[in-house]
């Protein structure tokens, strides 16, 4: 980062000046001094600025949110500014560092309103940055430019790598892994790509570089995320906790044990500095470049900043970026900003020339890493969906250049749609109006489980559903009871909430909410805030069927959820519909959670 004029009296011994790659620190920089210019000669007036009171007295408090993986470097630099007595305006800096799993921070600021307890975060990809931006009804953050780096390998215990032939072998991404498929000597296993942008990278680099090869990106994608969803775990800390910890026979044969897994190369840093032998990793770099994780310098609602705290957090992103701490994150494993490869870092990874480690990093965008993790969503995790059609009486309008009511092309769209899902997937019925089963707006039609189950008598679930969607009929004189249905409806679903599935409710509705003795719209969305959980995700994929449906309401609502409302003009299009909401709430992260 370049070097901005402080009122410290602790002074970067290093050389001056910016460079291009750290534009967006720069921004910062200049929005934070414009933002405090004034304010800091009111505290020179009343004596902030003053040098006579002690540390503990007059100390300016930080607190960074960082990633688990990035936190004792961050820590460590932390701790010895304050035992330095680093200054911002006369002040000490006094910063507390806080493990966060990037996942978890970006799924709480899309969605709360109210600022967090930390001022900075420094999550370990701009993917979060993007998420945690959603809709952009959270709590703002804006990004800087990266404090470190690492890029994302193929790690392999030593046994496995050289049955590859590491390290003169060189891999494209799609070659590796074909390689590790079809052998099926060596297990593969990754964190969830949903809550792991290394995962996440690595899936994306792998179709991308199918692509490429001329191979059917979408076919690789897909065969690799089957196969990592197999050996899948919670994160980047426990799949390490999967790999064969020594040589012996009983690790190397443990069909519970991975022999490779995808992670940084810091991780693999930590991991080697406290194995030895046969537990240690080789890396594979795949040709063509790696992608990186970029450990962005973050704001979180900067414009909620005192000044104080403004100077702070400018200080403190400075700091990290003279010598003294930038040889700290090099000690924990890191690359510096700019991604170059220090020798004495990669060889203690497990890095080894000519493994392309210095090649150009080749980081997916924004784009392709969603298109990915709707991917990931689609083919690996089984739904867990409750239907809720809308039964009023204005579903019996008929479609222009049809001849069919709107009720009877949504039927048979819902009933094509059911063709996509397997039997492990999980669907229900609900059907609402307004009064329809006693002061109720709504009624469960069909309870919501397995496609596959038997059901007695004969059958299946599924031949049970598509009946009952092909019964549905509007109820004449009913008004559209909306409010209420999404709430019962969407506090059925967190009750039945099942781990490991892609949970959601889809609702169809062709009007706007007409019962006046339901919860508000206002009311409707304070609640269902407060009630969503992003350790159990249910995202609302709320339908508008019909020119008179409001999409723009049903979107307010439904995007508190993690969810999102979509028009339909010919019922028709539900199902292809319903399949895009799926893959967007799957590229917004609201998967499934173990």
């Amino acid at each position: 980062m370049g070097r901005h004029s402080l009122p410290d009296d602790y002074a970067d011994d290093g050389s001056g000046g910016g460079s291009p790659r750290r534009r967006r620190t720069v921004v910062i920089a200049t929005m934070l001094v414009l933002a405090i210019a004034g304010g800091t000669a009111v505290a020179a007036q009343g004596g902030l600025l003053s040098f006579s009171k002690s540390c503990a007295d007059s100390a300016v408090r930080l607190s960074v949110a960082v990633s688990p993986d990035l936190a004792p470097a961050v820590r460590a630099v932390a701790d010895k500014a304050r035992e330095d007595e680093v200054r911002t305006d006369g002040r000490c800096l006094y910063v507390s560092v806080r493990a966060r799993d990037s996942y978890k921070v970006a799924e709480s600021l899309s969605r709360d309103t109210r600022a967090p307890d930390f001022q900075v975060w420094l999550p370990d990809s701009d993917l979060w940055v993007d998420r945690a931006k959603g809709t952009g009804d959270g709590v703002p953050v804006t990004p800087g430019d990266s404090v470190a780096t690492s890029p994302v390998t193929l790690a392999m215990v030593p046994s496995a790598a050289r049955s590859l032939g590491w390290p003169k072998k060189q891999y494209t991404w799609a070659e590796s892994t074909a390689v590790v498929m079809e052998s099926g000597k060596v297990r593969l296993g990754a964190a969830d790509p949903a809550r792991s942008a290394t995962a996440l990278m690595a899936l994306a680099g792998i179709g991308a570089s199918s692509g490429k090869a001329g191979g059917d990106s979408d076919t690789r994608g897909a065969e690799t995320a089957k196969l990592l969803a197999q050996r899948m775990s919670d994160s980047d800390a426990q799949v390490l906790e999967t790999l064969a910890q020594n040589d012996s026979g009983a690790e190397q044969g443990n069909p519970r044990r991975n022999q490779a897994v995808l992670l940084s190369e810091q991780a693999a840093f930590a991991h080697n500095a406290e194995s030895s032998g046969g537990g240690k990793l080789d890396l594979f770099y795949p040709k063509g470049g790696a992608p990186l994780l970029n450990y962005p310098y973050t704001l979180v609602n900067e414009d909620g900043m005192s000044t104080s705290e403004s100077r702070a957090a400018l200080r403190f992103m400075t700091l990290l970026d003279e010598p003294g701490p930038r040889a700290v994150l090099a000690k924990h494993g890191f690359r510096n900003a700019d991604g170059e490869a220090a020798p004495e870092v990669v060889s203690a990874a497990g890095g080894r020339k000519p493994q392309p480690y210095a090649a150009a990093a080749r980081t997916p965008d924004a784009e392709a890493l969603q298109q990915t993790l709707g991917m990931w969503t689609i083919t690996v995790q089984s739904a867990r969906l409750t239907t809720v059609v809308d039964a009023s009486g204005s579903m019996a309008t008929i479609v222009p250049g049809r001849g069919q009511s709107r009720m009877d092309v949504t039927k048979a769209s819902l009933i094509q749609a059911l063709d996509q899902f397997t039997p492990n997937d999980e669907i229900g019925l609900w059907e609402f109006t307004t009064s329809l089963d006693g002061n109720k707006d709504y009624r469960r039609l069909v309870p919501t489980a397995r496609l596959g189950d038997p059901m007695k008598g004969g059958g299946t679930h599924r031949q049970k559903l598509s009946a009952a969607f092909a019964a549905l009929q509007p109820v004449p004189n009913g008004a559209t009871g909306l409010y209420d249905t999404i709430l019962a409806s969407y506090k059925d679903a967190q009750a039945t909430y099942v781990k490991g599935k892609f949970n959601a409710v889809v609702i169809l509705t062709d009007g706007s909410n007409q019962d006046d003795l339901s919860i508000s719209r206002s009311a409707l969305i304070t609640e269902l805030r407060r009630i969503a959980d992003p350790e159990r995700p249910v995202p609302l994929l709320a339908i508008a069927v019909g020119p008179e449906a409001d999409r723009e309401e049903l979107d307010e609502v439904a995007k508190v959820t993690g969810g999102g409302g979509y028009q339909v003009i010919d019922p028709a299009e539900i199902q292809m519909v319903i399949l895009q909401a799926i893959m967007t709430a799957g590229q917004n992260g609201h998967a499934a959670q173990e």
